[in-house]
């Protein structure tokens, strides 16, 4: 691949999370052409840290719960000291708002994407992507948005029961977060009672549950131009993740589906997207529609699993762009495999029983979020780091039990 890789790359997260193999596969992804990945961390030991392909790291712990003006002047005091200015990449949604939102501040030392400032806020928002979605006509799970608790009696009334929860607004998951993760909720009573440990204004989604024995997880990576146009796209299925069925894809392999790339596409179009998005789409068996649950405006942490047959998956795309350099043509890779270590052992656990549905196709190579022959140092740590804990939630699995928070 012929890259001009003289423009280094900043690695930009807000929040506590050490173990993020979409952060190493950054770093692994783009230090490969030779490109200096500068990487802001919570400590010298995280993984992404100790890849031997960074090229330096900053120590700069944050919670989410810090002023913006704060983070802003540390993310500006960071891209300023760098040798040039840098590709800046967001590995969180709350990095990702505030890129877009302090463009104008931030870009003197970043290159960005000219997303419109608002947007990546708005797709991030699990209530404000909903009612995008049915804006620009693409499928979505019914949804209702719980701001007060005077509103629990009113929706429970409202809808079919299980329901999801999510928390709706990015800022607020890190800093007051109604729940842990997104909770499956299977009477009203169960709703009401989870009610009673909110805050007061909790600002959470109550989202239609597609059972799982009548969907299928698919999952969509983008990258697009200035003009919200896709260079690349990627589609695949999610087979395992971890907490099961509503957590972390654990086990993944890709699939061309081309009714998928063009809903994706469409919606990044219509909206104007500009960067890389991971979208995570449900296919509805009962009515044959893929409804989009999530939309992530940053780099998904499977990123890896995708790739054209010329080598490019979504970030080597994105440097390309916001550098001026030509992306090579491809296609997308069938049957390349994505397991997470760590994730995928209480995964299979969980789904020792499940009936396998899905027909992998050959040839497309295996891919580890973790190890790799030359760069073994994050899976060491992460291997270190993740041991007890994984040891105690397989326990609790098979023994019935309900495991612990890892």
């Amino acid at each position: 691949m012929n890259v001009d890789p003289s423009v280094p790359v900043l690695l930009v997260k807000i929040g506590h999370y050490p173990l993020h193999h979409g952060a190493v596969g950054v770093v692994r992804t783009l230090g490969r052409l030779g490109v200096a990945v500068h990487v802001i961390a919570e400590g010298r030991l995280t993984a992404a840290a100790l890849s031997r392909y960074r090229a330096g790291q900053i120590v700069w712990p944050t919670t989410g719960a810090e002023p913006a003006e704060h983070l802003v002047r540390g993310l500006r005091e960071i891209a300023a000291s760098l040798p040039g200015r840098a590709v800046a990449v967001a590995t969180d949604d709350e990095a990702a708002i505030l890129l877009a939102e302090h463009a104008e501040v931030l870009s003197e030392h970043l290159l960005l994407p000219p997303v419109p400032p608002d947007l990546p806020r708005l797709l991030a928002s699990k209530h404000d992507m909903f009612r995008l979605c049915r804006r620009h006509g693409i499928p979505v799970p019914e949804s209702r948005l719980i701001t007060s608790l005077d509103q629990i009696d009113e929706i429970a009334g409202e809808l079919t029961f299980p329901v999801v929860l999510k928390n709706s607004e990015p800022w607020l998951r890190l800093a007051a977060p109604a729940v842990s993760r997104s909770t499956v909720v299977e009477t009203p009573g169960e709703l009401r009672e989870l009610a009673a440990t909110w805050p007061a204004a909790p600002y959470t989604l109550v989202q239609e549950y597609l059972p799982r024995s009548e969907s299928t997880d698919w999952i969509a990576h983008v990258c697009c131009d200035a003009q919200g146009n896709a260079v690349v796209t990627f589609t695949g299925v999610k087979v395992r993740s971890w907490p099961p069925h509503v957590g972390v894809t654990t086990y993944a392999y890709s699939v061309a589906n081309p009714e998928l790339v063009s809903l994706t596409t469409r919606l990044c179009k219509e909206t104007g997207y500009a960067g890389v998005a991971d979208l995570d789409w449900r296919l509805d068996h009962r009515d044959g529609k893929y409804k989009l649950l999530d939309f992530n405006p940053r780099v998904g942490a499977q990123f890896r699993l995708f790739e054209t047959d010329a080598g490019i998956d979504v970030i080597r795309a994105h440097y390309l762009t916001l550098t001026g350099q030509a992306v090579p043509p491809g296609v997308q890779v069938e049957g390349r495999r994505i397991i997470v270590e760590n994730l995928d052992v209480p995964a299979r656990v969980a789904y020792r029983h499940a009936v396998r549905a899905y027909q992998i196709p050959e040839g497309g190579g295996r891919e580890f979020a973790w190890l790799a022959a030359d760069d073994p140092l994050p899976g060491l740590a992460t291997a270190v780091r993740s041991a007890r804990p994984i040891a105690r939630r397989v326990i609790a699995r098979l023994s019935g039990r309900k495991p612990s928070s890892m």
